[in-house]
């Protein structure tokens, strides 16, 4: 099992972890377009939706189809529906005087006509045996209608039925003959089917020269798109309407089924071969619903109607009455009559206008939506955010642009819809991951760096890296090194307990931190009492020597606090204590910073020369009785904004050339206040009287210095000139002295 882990874990990290859950979320995608659910198709339909929308079916400009209809006009003109059956004989004898091809009706007649002479001698009450007898006599309604139908060709309606429904004609009900061909079929699994058929009277379904089911059944959003060919119903196999019409005007006795594994394939028809889902439907494409089509049956009977506008047409006998229920939503209307789908899908046959979506359809949608979304996993990392913007755009064309060509050109339906949205939704996958990852990023940025840096430059830094660079970069910085003064004695005193000690490092190193943090410093590193910082990395800080500066003085100010609460806890507890009292070196330079160290660990850390003279002039602080020294280049970026005053020359150790110290004597605002300038002008000419080699005249300035900066905290600077000139009077320096002071400790 470790073994597994060792080889899994490279993999892992060479595929990264956005592309392994991009190419799972792949295979569950493609796994639920392969079973289908019914959200799936939902999604499918309504894409061919818009595409019929957009490029609806322009019809022949000779119409092959016609439709007679029993509009409001013509129930206004001979009564509410249902009509007697010799008004419906003499629509057929009107159509087959205007030379109509095959007439179909979009009913179904079940019941005998109750308008019957011989059925009213019977049913109506009151009546006179002599008028009995005249009503007898008169032909019966549906015999009429039957020896009409039987004069041409003429195809009655069924509809299907939610239960079992008996023949009741002598002999077995007349059959369309079916012949399959292909693999063994089993209609019961294959076909749309009901338990029920309704049919016409036996007297009518003998003299019909076909028979079809004309039930259409919209999808679950209410939405004709397909409609059968052939369906179960009543235990046996049967053709809908349009299908036995053109079975009717061809001559053909038998449908013929092509089947294969999956179900049926096609249906055949003399010099017609139409293909077909495997439950036997087809895709109506769709017209918008065009007034064109219909012939009023009430012109038809009076004879208003021109005979070539019906002649060797197909002609339906149907309704668009709203009263008769029987309007249809479409995916161009939201109401087109029952007998005009009908008709557009006659259409649809006789001029090869159909839609076909073939059964291999749903494996090229997943070949295409695998081929993509691959494509995206593979080449994200290489092409970029923007690249990949761009390949995904011209890939989301392309498969728009195929399925638009295939519906338009070949009447073929593609589903460009899934394997854009799978591609999108493998793209997000990726986006998140690359997201988290770089939230993830940014919270090792925030713990490498929140403990060195202020929490807005933590930010700052998360949100823009691009500053870390491996390796380093040279820039110039402003390092500081501080130290606690007698840091040994405060140790023996704590040796007999080590945690108080580190309680006490950790109290006055917090103060010291944030006063840095806060300027816009990093914290290069602690070493035991003494903390290395450096500002103007990793992020740019325009005025580095300032910030520093007041740092600094924060840090003085945050310790003289810590000393005076150390002192009223120490009277309160009544035991001795030893105030803290820190120096600081600050320098300016050149320096290389960045993440250094070896391929096991490294830190953020800052390189140079800069950074040595730094930890020097810490060093010198005691020595010169000041808590701030600077180096020359920080002295004098900030001499126009702080009390700035000159120290000496020194020539620290390890240094062959002389730095000119400077120390910082207080805040902006003393810089600008009349003492700071008395000050400044009796500090210049006491260095000048000690480099011209004028003791008498450097003890003087030293003790009118001394009492002028008597609240800076300096004496020990005029303490070691006044020392310094008494001294070069008993035994003054050498011919060649420059007033440089050698440093010989650290």
């Amino acid at each position: 099992m470790p073994a597994r882990r060792g080889l899994l874990g490279p993999i892992g990290r060479r595929i990264g972890p956005g592309r392994l859950l991009a190419g799972g979320l792949l295979v569950l995608l493609l796994l639920l377009r392969i079973s289908d659910p019914p959200a799936v198709e939902a999604l499918r339909v309504r894409t061919f939706d818009a595409l019929q929308v957009l490029a609806p079916r322009v019809p022949p400009a000779e119409r092959p189809v016609a439709i007679v209809d029993l509009d409001e006009a013509s129930l206004k003109a001979f009564g509410q529906w249902p009509w007697t059956r010799t008004r419906l004989a003499e629509i057929c004898r009107k159509l087959q005087e205007a030379g109509a091809a095959v007439v179909a009706f979009d009913i179904v007649f079940s019941e005998p006509d109750r308008l019957s002479p011989p059925l009213l001698a019977q049913t109506l009450p009151d009546l006179s045996e002599a008028a009995r007898a005249d009503l007898r006599a008169q032909p019966d309604s549906d015999r009429v209608f039957a020896e009409a139908i039987a004069r041409m060709p003429v195809v009655l309606g069924q509809t299907a039925a939610s239960t079992p429904i008996a023949w009741t004609g002598e002999g077995p009900p007349p059959q369309t003959g079916t012949a399959v061909v292909g693999t063994d079929f089993d209609p019961e699994a294959a076909l749309i089917g009901f338990p029920g058929l309704i049919r016409n009277l036996p007297l009518l379904e003998q003299a019909a020269a076909g028979r079809g089911v004309f039930t259409i059944s919209p999808e679950g959003d209410g939405v004709v798109r397909r409609v059968p060919l052939v369906l179960r119903a009543g235990g046996t196999v049967v053709p809908t309407l349009a299908l036995d019409i053109l079975r009717v005007a061809t001559g053909a006795d038998t449908l013929l089924i092509r089947t294969d594994e999956a179900g049926v394939v096609s249906i055949r028809l003399p010099d017609l071969t139409v293909p077909t889902d495997p439950r036997g439907q087809i895709w109506v494409r769709f017209s918008p619903h065009d007034p064109g089509l219909y012939v009023s049956a009430k012109d038809l009977l009076n004879g208003t109607v021109p005979a070539e506008r019906l002649r060797d047409k197909i002609v339906l006998v149907g309704t668009s009455a709203v009263g008769l229920l029987d309007n249809r939503t479409t995916p161009l209307d939201r109401s087109m009559p029952g007998v005009e789908i009908h008709a557009q899908l006659l259409e649809n046959l006789l001029t090869g206008a159909t839609l076909t979506a073939p059964n291999e359809a749903t494996l090229i949608e997943a070949g295409a939506t695998a081929a993509v979304s691959l494509a995206i996993i593979l080449f994200a990392p290489i092409l970029g955010a923007l690249g990949l913007l761009l390949f995904g755009g011209i890939v989301a064309a392309q498969l728009a642009f195929v399925s638009w060509y295939r519906f338009t050109a070949h009447g073929v339906l593609f589903d460009a819809t899934y394997p854009l949205l799978t591609t999108f939704l493998v793209y997000l996958t990726l986006v998140f991951t690359n997201y988290f990852r770089e939230q993830a990023g940014r919270r090792r940025i925030r713990t490498a760096f929140g403990r060195y840096l202020s929490p807005d430059l933590v930010e700052q830094l998360a949100h823009s890296p691009e500053p870390l660079r491996l390796g380093g970069e040279e820039r110039r910085l402003t390092i500081m090194f501080s130290d606690v003064r007698g840091f040994t004695a405060i140790a023996e005193f704590y040796k007999e307990d080590p945690a108080g000690l580190t309680a006490l490092m950790n109290r006055f190193l917090t103060p010291l931190t944030h006063a840095i943090l806060e300027r816009q410093g990093t914290i290069d590193k602690y070493m035991g009492d003494a903390i290395m910082a450096f500002c103007n990395a990793p992020l740019p800080v325009h005025d580095h020597e300032a910030q520093a500066a007041a740092a600094a003085l924060d840090m003085l100010a945050r310790m003289d606090a810590l000393n005076a609460a150390r002192r009223r806890e120490a009277e309160a507890g009544g035991h001795p204590v030893l105030p803290l009292d820190i120096g600081i070196g600050i320098n300016t330079g050149a320096c290389v910073v960045g993440n250094m160290g070896s391929d096991l660990r490294f830190d953020y850390s800052v390189l140079g020369d800069p950074v040595n003279v730094a930890s020097r002039l810490e060093g010198q602080s005691k020595l010169y009785g000041v808590k701030i020294v600077l180096g020359a280049a920080t002295a004098e970026a900030i001499r126009d904004r702080y009390p700035v005053i000159e120290i000496d020359r020194v020539q620290v150790k390890g240094k062959s050339e002389p730095e000119t110290l400077f120390t910082l004597v207080g805040d902006e605002g003393f810089r600008r206040s009349e003492p700071f300038r008395q000050l400044a002008a009796r500090h210049a000419a006491m260095i000048a009287a000690y480099r011209a080699r004028q003791w008498d005249e450097t003890r003087a300035g030293a003790e009118a210095c001394r009492a002028l900066a008597k609240d800076l905290r300096i004496d020990g600077l005029y303490a070691l000139y006044a020392a310094r000139a008494e001294t070069f009077l008993r035994e003054p320096p050498p011919a060649d002295w420059d007033g440089v002071t050698i440093a010989t400790a650290k």
